[in-house]
Parts: C-alpha cells; sequence; structure tokens
C-alpha cells in the first residue's frame, strides 16, 4: 500500500476491514468496536485525517493491481456526490450536482474509473473546490486546503488527474469516457484532450453551439439537437440497438467537417434517438473515426457501469461516511474505500474462476 510505517499498514488494513465487513455505517466507532473489539478510535481517526501518507502512490499501485485483474476499455468519469451538514467539511457548499440533478448542500468530486465488462473500479479522484472557499482563509485552514488547492473549470480537474495517469503513473492509454451534458462549454475539453493524444467520447449538452459548416450545407451556428435532427433526416450510418430494459434505441453517426467549432481534428456525432421521441436522447462527439458504431455504442454505454459501481461505493462501501472535515482526510478516504472496492471486487472475480474451474474439471 505504500505506507511507510508498520503502524499506518495496520491502521490501513483495519480501516478496510472496517469498509467491507462492518454492516451499515461506517463510522470510525463502529470499525473500532466490530474489528478491534475495543476502543481504537483515536488511531484511526488519525491515520485518516493526520497521517501524512501520499494517496497518489497508493491509487498507482491501485491502478496497477485493477489492470492485472481485467483488461479494461476506457477510463470513464463520473461525479460523486456527497451530502453534508453544515460548512466546514473541505469542498462543502450549496452546489449544483448534475448528476442528482439539483442544488444541494454537498462536496462533489470527480472519479475515474477503469472500466471493463467484468470489472469496473475507481482508481483515482479529484475534489471539486467551489469558488466560495478560494477566499475563505478561516475555512480553509481549519480544513488544512493546500494553498495551490483553487477552485478550477471541471475540466482542468480531469485534465489534472488524466495528466497524473499518463505521465506519472505511465498507465497504457485507454478512450476516455466523459458525461459533459450539463455544460454547453464542451470546447475546452475536447481541445485538451486532443492536445494529449487522448482517444475520446464525450456526451455533450443538447444545447451546445455547433456549425452547419460540420454537413457542408451552411454555415449557421445551431445547437447539437438541432444538428444531430439534421442529419438524422438527411442520412448517415445508423444502428437499431437494443437495449437491456427491453427497448429499443436507434444510434446515428455523422463525420464532422473541419470548420465547425473550429475544428482542427476530425470528430464525429453519435446520437441516441428512442421510439417516439422528437429530440435525441443522448449526444456525444468523438474523435474514435475509424471506430465501428457497435463499439461507440458500447462506450456510450459504459457510464452505466460506473453508476452500478458507485451505488455500491456508498451503499455497501462507505463511500459518504467520511466523518473528518480535512483536505487531506477527504483523500485518504476515498483512495482507501477504492482499495476496498478493488479487493471485493477481485475477490469475486477469483470465487467465480474457481467455479468455472470446477465444472470444467467435472465436465
Amino acid at each position: 500500500m505504500h505506507l511507510p510505517r508498520s503502524d499506518q499498514r495496520r491502521w490501513g488494513e483495519i480501516y478496510i476491514r472496517g469498509l467491507v465487513s462492518v454492516p451499515g455505517r461506517k463510522s470510525i466507532r463502529r470499525m473500532s468496536d466490530y474489528i478491534v473489539g475495543g476502543r481504537a478510535d483515536q488511531g484511526i481517526q488519525q491515520f485518516v485525517n493526520q497521517s501524512p501518507w501520499e494517496w497518489a502512490p497508493v491509487r498507482r499501485s491501485l491502478a496497477n493491481h485493477v489492470l492485472s485483474l481485467s483488461k479494461p476499455d476506457a477510463w470513464v468519469v463520473d461525479e460523486v456526490v456527497i451530502p453534508k451538514n453544515g460548512a466546514n467539511s473541505v469542498g462543502v457548499a450549496r452546489q449544483y450536482a448534475p448528476s442528482a440533478g439539483r442544488v444541494l448542500n454537498c462536496q462533489l468530486g470527480l472519479g475515474i474509473f477503469l472500466s471493463s465488462g467484468e470489472l469496473t473500479s475507481p482508481v483515482n479522484w479529484r475534489l471539486l473546490l467551489p469558488p466560495s472557499w478560494d477566499g475563505d482563509a478561516a475555512r480553509r485552514d481549519r480544513a488544512h486546503v493546500p494553498d495551490h488547492e483553487r477552485h478550477r473549470t471541471r475540466w482542468q480537474y480531469l485534465i489534472d488527474a488524466l495528466d497524473e495517469m499518463t505521465f506519472e503513473w505511465e498507465l497504457p492509454p485507454m478512450p476516455i469516457v466523459v458525461d459533459s451534458s450539463h455544460d454547453t462549454s464542451v470546447e475546452p475539453l475536447l481541445r485538451a484532450l486532443e492536445e494529449r493524444g487522448h482517444r475520446y467520447l464525450v456526451r455533450i449538452a443538447s444545447g451546445t453551439p455547433m456549425s452547419l459548416g460540420a454537413t457542408a450545407c451552411r454555415t449557421d451556428t445551431i445547437t447539437a439537437s438541432e444538428l444531430a435532427t439534421l442529419v438524422n433526416r438527411n442520412g448517415s450510418t445508423s444502428l437499431s440497438w437494443r437495449n437491456d430494459d427491453g427497448t429499443a434505441s436507434r444510434f446515428v453517426l455523422q463525420p464532422l467537417h473541419r470548420g465547425g467549432l473550429g475544428i482542427h481534428r476530425p470528430r464525429h456525432l453519435l446520437a441516441e434517438w428512442l421510439p417516439g421521441q422528437q429530440r435525441p436522447n443522448g449526444i456525444w462527439l468523438t474523435n474514435l473515426t475509424s471506430v465501428r458504431l457497435p463499439q461507440l455504442i458500447d462506450l456510450a454505454r459504459t457510464p452505466r457501469r460506473t453508476r452500478a459501481e458507485l451505488s455500491d461505493l456508498r451503499q455497501e462501501l462507505g463511500l459518504c461516511h467520511f466523518e473528518g472535515r480535512s483536505f487531506r482526510g477527504w483523500h485518504h478516504h476515498l483512495t482507501l474505500v477504492s482499495l476496498a472496492h478493488a479487493y471485493v471486487r477481485g475477490r469475486d472475480l477469483a470465487e467465480r474462476d474457481e467455479q468455472l474451474r470446477l465444472r470444467a474439471s467435472y465436465a
């Protein structure tokens, strides 16, 4: 776990065992009683909130462990919403949470998941600091927020995390799947991804400004929804797709010519239509221009995996049960929750493989 001291490794094991096995709320008091059988609250609390161990090397080791368990097909970005009472926990504010669709008093974070059909696991996190925290020296001091940590746009936090995974951790590159449907200003994110050579599939807002120059018809600026409707009518590559819930979707794929949105690299527009709908159910931009439509649809579906895992992280592994208020504590807790999740999913895969082996031996 890249923890230099034996006491840190001991407390880390206790905390992860508590996240995995303590029923209900994963409070430090309950972990102490359930795992240690006595009062170890102070040691656990100090390990999570004050101990100066670095979380980045632990996350890098975790990412490589996940890669050893499966072959991910994407890095999937998802939002984590942690409701909070009060105003002093690091990063807390009344703010709009896109994944919840409403304003909450909460912490907002971004999780980056390594995702495959058999294993989807978070390996990196960023806490999104609201603008109100930049000038509040008292709150920053109480939460021990580093001086360099300031409010940034969401895409800047994401690029920072991706740079860490690419250049410092040296993970093998994979398509990056991002939901930016809450933000009509998606171009800075796309440019940053393209400048770094990332392949991507980014869901965009229906009101995102687009250029009809992409269709070689006109040069007016219209919305992504209007452009998707236009290419749907005028012909494009399309495919009917049966969803898990039994409904049918029709996906259309259209190359975008250079010039629209200031495009300097080839992009495609992907849109999903449900029966009877007048507007597309989802719109994506991608630079995966050589990938076939069925594979793009599979990638567009990967956030369903992360949402399912986030539900388990909340309900089973204590994602939202962090009791501290510090910046360091938040990152320690999310890192340890990720380790607990990888342990549980790895155990499940090992049990599945053993069952398959036994069945094959009796066949």
